[in-house]
């Protein structure tokens, strides 16, 4: 399926208007109600749903405490967040299957004083196209949108039975919202048999995200007098034992926790100190820290085991210290959690997938990602999901975040070809 210069023109038309909305921060929702407004328009029947505090709390990703899911305190503001589903229906619907194509609306914060350009004016290098969202995912959400409608325009010509969802999800900055919300309570009338997550992947497909767990380390020490400083226990030779602990494990792990899919990656199972705070005051020996770190966890493997493998390599720590016996560190949850997913590469969606693929001269071989997706509900729900879209993850939250247009137009292409070939194909007449 190509493109016209007239479709290339109303994709590049809509996609500026959706990068235009700065999404950050929960604000999803004049975006969403924008695009409602256009699915309309385009002959979609649309849904809407919003996630629920108590519902949310009973998800493994995130916080047990529905009030903080409320509340935003490290879970995710939930008020005034929809999420939208856009239908379409070809042949007799009942009779074939049903694929969504995700994306999800929100984006993280764009440092202003780090970009060249205002990061909510999208602006033009050539075939370039630079804003915040452009790869992380407004265009990759904007080619699911067009390729529907795209296939919509021509199903006079095709033979095929099912249902096309587009959806545009909030929070999956935040762990996923929208999604987790769509996946543990249905909020369509019919059941979902595949779904594509447009996110940036280099126009690969993508079958395995890896998970996270967020932990956050606190240690205790003694102040003293700078000038003093060997009547104080610090916390600092204490926090490089258990860096150093950590990263010795994480060597381990790359070693013995093994993937086909991640063999590329120099690191496949990351762990990163994201943040440290330490001490009060300069002329004082520093008598706490805290700090927050994100582990990554295989596919096939669970958020909990893996948990359990650093806490034990801390106790390890602890053991060999004899402040810290005295003074055990905390090492608690927080924020948001992601369990890894994959995708079996024999999955009817994912020959689809790589047959579109195929008809525009890109390479099918399966990869896999060291970071978390949407994709993850879904296949926890029992939906087998693909992540396929333009742009690169290296873009995404990055200043003067780019997309190369091109690149759009093929992943919209390829997604509508993708449709076709996955509704089309499991007709049994």
């Amino acid at each position: 399926m190509t493109f016209t210069d007239g479709w290339n023109e109303d994709l590049r038309s809509f996609t500026e208007r959706l990068l235009a909305f700065d999404t950050t921060g929960g604000a999803e929702a004049p975006a969403q109600a924008w695009l409602t407004d256009r699915l309309d328009e385009m002959g979609f029947e649309t849904y809407e749903w919003t996630a629920d505090a108590e519902t949310l709390a009973d998800h493994p990703s995130f916080p047990d405490d529905p009030d903080n899911a409320e509340a935003g305190a490290d879970g995710p503001d939930l008020a005034d967040r929809p999420s939208v589903g856009g239908v379409l229906e070809f042949g007799d619907p009942d009779d074939g299957p049903t694929l969504v194509l995700n994306g999800h609306v929100d984006v993280v914060p764009a440092a202003r004083e780090s970009w060249d350009t205002d990061p909510f004016d999208p602006t033009w290098d050539g075939d370039d196209l630079t804003a915040r969202g452009a790869a992380d995912m407004k265009c990759g959400l904007a080619a699911c949108v067009f390729a529907a409608r795209h296939l919509a325009e021509r199903a006079d010509d095709l033979n095929i039975d099912g249902r096309l969802v587009v959806e545009s999800v909030a929070g999956e900055e935040e762990g996923g919202v929208g999604a987790a919300a769509a996946a543990l309570s249905n909020p369509y009338p019919f059941e979902r048999d595949a779904a594509v997550v447009a996110e940036p992947t280099d126009l690969t497909p993508v079958l395995a995200t890896e998970g996270s767990v967020m932990k956050r380390l606190r240690l205790t020490g003694r102040s003293a007098h700078a000038a003093t400083r060997w009547r104080g226990e610090s916390v600092l030779p204490r926090f490089e034992r258990v860096r150093t602990a950590f990263r010795d494990l994480e060597a381990e792990r790359s070693e013995t926790v093994t993937h086909p899919l991640y063999e590329e990656f120099p690191v496949p199972w990351p762990v990163t100190v994201g943040t440290v705070e330490a001490g009060t005051w300069a002329s004082s020996v520093p008598a706490t820290l805290e700090a927050e770190v994100r582990i990554g966890v295989a596919p096939g493997e669970t958020v909990a085991e893996v948990e359990r493998a650093y806490e034990q390599r801390l106790a390890d720590v602890v053991a060999d210290d004899d402040w810290l016996r005295e003074h055990p560190p905390e090492f608690e949850r927080f924020s948001i959690q992601f369990e890894p997913a994959e995708t079996a590469a024999d999955e009817p969606v994912v020959d689809a997938l790589q047959a579109a693929m195929a008809g525009h001269d890109l390479d099918t071989a399966p990869r896999g990602a060291t970071y978390g997706a949407d994709s993850r509900h879904y296949v926890a729900a029992g939906i087998p999901t693909a992540l396929f879209g333009p742009g690169t993850i290296e873009q995404a939250h990055f200043p003067n975040e780019t997309v190369h247009w091109p690149d759009v137009l093929t992943a919209a292409a390829v997604l509508a070809e993708t449709a076709r070939e996955f509704l089309g194909g499991s007709r049994t007449n």
